[in-house]
């Protein structure tokens, strides 16, 4: 059977807990967050992605002044869905709550959230929703990786791949998860962790990055790409751009993804050919 082909836009963004290009979000009075977080929403109103991963997003925290920047976003935006999954949770005088977050025009299934460890602050993780769009389930892991360590980067990349591999087996047939997010090390490295990921995955799926060569950090004179997108099969990026903003110290990242509207029976029929 012909199948029709549909699009998805999905953007990943760091949004730096609101506080634009500045160094510290404590620097910023409740209105300078929220002149920043105008300043998302209105670019996410401008380039209309479906779903929208963030990373860097609070909760309740003390150095943003308790703002919730997801809810503000959702309601400058007018998003139906919204997740948010926290990697970093401090109680007590000064209250932290952060780490990873989506926006959607779908509705979400399922969702979960991970910590690659028990930080109070710097914890990094992955987000993973279930998107129902137009009949047809598509998983999303929303990732942020360590900035400091190249090997704490690659031992989380053998964390997600093991909690991909477990879903796996527990269903063979399930379409490979879109993998975005702020993966803190550039496509240059074939012994990092972007590389990494993509080589411990080619026995099951072929993942390919975008973008291939455009940067996305620093904001303001951009040098390094660290922001990315990971399509597999039979998921293909029609277009991916990096936009210019300086609502963050990151550049947002927006990947046009087509796949077939009946994806599901082709990628079990194809599966079950392969034996």
């Amino acid at each position: 059977m012909q199948s029709s082909k549909q699009e998805i836009k999905l953007m990943t963004f760091n949004i730096a807990h609101g506080r634009g290009l500045s160094l510290y979000q404590g620097f910023h009075s409740p209105r300078g967050i929220f002149k920043n977080l105008d300043r998302i929403a209105t670019l996410i109103r401008e380039h209309e992605p479906d779903i929208v991963a963030f990373q860097e997003i609070d909760a309740s925290s003390h150095w943003n002044a308790h703002i919730n920047l997801l809810d503000y976003l959702q309601s400058a935006t007018d998003y139906p869905f919204s997740v948010h999954g926290i990697h970093n949770r401090r109680a007590g005088r000064k209250p932290l709550a952060y780490g990873n977050a989506f926006l959607s025009k779908h509705p979400v299934k399922s969702w979960r959230v991970e910590s690659f460890g028990e930080k109070k602050l710097g914890e990094k993780g992955f987000l993973e929703a279930c998107f129902q769009v137009d009949g047809t389930e598509v998983d999303v892991i929303n990732l942020h990786l360590d900035f400091r360590s190249r090997m704490t980067r690659l031992h989380q990349i053998d964390k997600l791949l093991d909690s991909i591999h477990r879903k796996s087996e527990r269903d063979p047939y399930l379409l490979p998860p879109i993998i975005c997010g702020d993966f803190n090390t550039s496509s240059r490295s074939s012994e990092d962790a972007l590389h990494q990921l993509i080589a411990r995955t080619a026995h099951s799926s072929h993942y390919e990055f975008y973008p291939k060569q455009k940067r996305t950090f620093p904001a303001h004179f951009p040098s390094r790409g660290l922001d990315f997108v990971l399509l597999a099969e039979p998921y293909v990026a029609v277009e991916t751009e990096v936009i210019r903003s300086f609502a963050s110290d990151h550049l947002p990242v927006m990947s046009t993804i087509g796949h077939p509207s009946d994806v599901n029976q082709s990628f079990t029929a194809a599966s079950l050919a392969r034996g």
